[in-house]
């Protein structure tokens, strides 16, 4: 199992945090690895995906994610190419007046024969590269 996660602070709230996180279908506009996020299924809190995503060779998953607005945004897998699992969760708390703290983290092993060292390289690799287009969203979006 491939696993990764990180902590960070973020400088926005943590309502501001939780608009950009569970926007998904805007995640192509600033994750460049993300070329397409279709929402298939949508009951409020609760939503599933499918992403198109570019690392190496472009592959197709769903995920299905929890939202329980504005702390927390569960995710876990539900069909596609290249994984077999995955799961993870963004979680959001207040820092100081204007700020959140977010732990994020996942899990996933690889439906195709990939070596551990490799599957954790994937998963963890793109993971520092993500936070800061997250960073860089909350700039473009909320010019902090």
């Amino acid at each position: 199992m491939a696993t990764a996660q990180t902590s960070e602070v973020f400088n926005c709230t943590p309502e501001e945090f939780f608009k950009i996180v569970s926007d998904f279908e805007k995640y192509p506009e600033f994750l460049p690895e993300v070329k397409s996020v279709k929402i298939t299924k949508n009951d409020g809190h609760v939503k599933e995906m499918e992403y198109s995503v570019s690392l190496v060779k472009t592959f197709k998953y769903k995920l299905q994610s929890t939202e329980n607005a504005p702390s927390k945004v569960d995710f876990h897998f539900i069909g596609g190419d290249v994984f077999k699992t995955m799961k993870g969760s963004w979680q959001i708390a207040p820092e100081g007046a204007d700020k959140c703290k977010v732990n994020y983290s996942v899990e996933a092993t690889f439906g195709m024969l990939v070596p551990g060292p490799m599957a954790n390289t994937l998963v963890s690799v793109n993971l520092p590269i993500m936070i800061n287009n997250f960073k860089k969203r909350i700039k473009t979006v909320y010019g902090k």
